[in-house]
């Protein structure tokens, strides 16, 4: 979102050791406010490595302790104003899975109007989790608080018990979601909502590393969000971020900006 000329804050925590440091300065180099990213001593700071094990889906594994920092996320991390004013609230299932942040993130979503724009993304990692079903309960709870969901045919699977495109849009909007945002891969995206459905195609690419693809398609949505853009301009340009990223080696350093997907979808990369 940052890269995109949105301002954008996290709200998570960090160790009080280098890594920790690290992260921090680099989201300030990325434009990203974090004033909610805080320190909890004597905790290191969880690491993740990635294997092109393939290039379109790295294997992903995190080194992270039993009570790691970003799971301690409290209500008050946050100040309610704040998230209940904030334009979109972006919640991971991820940020679901463990410690207090789970119900942490799940109250945040409950103080939003059902007017705001407050995104699930339905991001699923099994490391992280003690089984499926404990993903699938708490994506429940989380899809009833969410105004829009976002996730792609395995995470559909993991949620909703489905990996029809068709249905998984159709049980999400059954649960009061106002807007399905299902990825399809290289078959590009469907999105519907009441009175719409539509499906874009993806922006063809040589894939070197699908890694921070969905990042860039989730920051692209939101950037389409704020402008007001119909659905198919979303799903256009976002499918068009995460391209850009899927052709690039690195991930948050390979975010793009909306002169550079604007000169790629003119053609021009």
């Amino acid at each position: 979102c940052a890269q995109l000329g949105l301002a954008s804050a996290l709200a998570t925590k960090v160790g009080d050791d280098s890594f920790g440091q690290y992260v921090i300065n680099k989201l300030k180099s990325f434009g990203v406010d974090t004033s909610f990213v805080g320190t909890v001593e004597n905790a290191q700071t969880p690491l993740a490595f990635a294997a092109l094990t393939p290039p379109e889906t790295p294997t992903v594994v995190f080194y992270r302790g039993v009570a790691a920092p970003d799971t301690q996320l409290t209500q008050d991390s946050v100040p309610a104003p704040v998230v209940r004013e904030t334009k979109i609230l972006w919640i991971s299932q991820t940020s679901l899975s463990q410690g207090t942040t789970a119900e942490t993130c799940l109250s945040w979503m409950g103080l939003r109007g059902s007017d705001a724009h407050t995104i699930l993304d339905l991001d699923y990692r099994p490391q992280l989790w003690a089984s499926k079903q404990d993903a699938r309960a708490m994506a429940t709870r989380a899809i009833a608080l969410a105004s829009i969901v976002v996730g792609n045919l395995e995470e559909c699977e993991v949620a909703l018990g489905t990996t029809d495109a068709s249905e998984a849009a159709d049980a999400l909007l059954a649960a009061g979601v106002k807007l399905a945002i299902i990825k399809l891969g290289a078959e590009g995206v469907l999105i519907k909502s009441a009175s719409e459905q539509i499906v874009i195609p993806s922006h063809p690419v040589e894939v070197v590393c699908g890694l921070g693809a969905g990042d860039a398609f989730g920051g692209a949505v939101c950037y389409g969000l704020i402008n007001d853009w119909d659905l198919e301009k979303i799903g256009t340009f976002a499918n068009a971020a995460g391209a850009f990223v899927a052709a690039r080696l690195t991930c948050a350093d390979a975010m793009p900006t909306v002169a550079e997907l604007e000169k790629m979808l003119a053609g021009a990369v």
